[in-house]
């Protein structure tokens, strides 16, 4: 019985020791892909040259470029090819998460199912109404800004009108400590 115990317990060695050597092999192998995809990056321009953006794989905004002409649209429109170059860049991370997936761990594991699925859900295909509108033209700008209330009505304050709005300083007190009524700031 000795031998038959030694040899169970060779095997069990064994079969630990390889098991060990797949896990580390399988560890070093999920590092490279995560090394990988750590250093994917995108960029993405506009179809005139305008707005071009570089993402990390995270989909942070790593680099952002406004050529001169970007200048001759209107902050509204501009803001908005941003976000439109800003998302065609993103949606195209899931698709280089995997390839370097498939290039070290392969793409059956549960674990990339995940991440893949998760880079699918946070990084979309752009919508279709992302596409760039026609030539840009100026918008009509800032033409008036207005700082405090208004009225109701929407009438601008009138002198009269704003200093029945001002509270009312309280009738003077007979202690004040020698300032006769005055500010000691004056």
């Amino acid at each position: 019985m000795p031998e038959d115990f030694g040899a169970e317990v060779g095997a069990a060695e064994r079969m630990v020791r390889q098991w060990q050597e797949r896990a580390t092999e399988k560890a070093e192998r999920f590092g490279r892909m995560q090394a990988e995809i750590e250093a994917i990056s995108v960029t993405e321009a506009s179809e005139d040259g305008a707005v071009r953006v570089t993402v990390g794989s995270d989909g942070t905004l790593r680099d952002l470029n406004l050529a001169e002409h970007a200048a001759n649209r209107s902050m509204s429109k501009l803001s908005t090819e941003i976000m439109r170059v800003l998302r065609c860049a993103r949606s195209r991370l899931p698709e280089l998460m995997r390839q370097a997936a498939a290039e070290t761990v392969g793409t059956e594991d549960p674990a990339v199912q995940h991440v893949l699925s998760k880079a699918r859900e946070s990084f979309p295909e752009p919508p279709a109404e992302d596409a760039p509108e026609g030539p840009p033209t100026p918008g009509p700008g800032v033409r008036e800004m207005r700082l405090g209330p208004e009225d109701e009505d929407g009438a601008e304050p009138t002198p009269e009108r704003s200093a029945r709005s001002r509270p009312q300083p309280e009738e003077p007190d007979d202690d004040d400590d020698d300032f006769e009524n005055r500010s000691f700031l004056r």
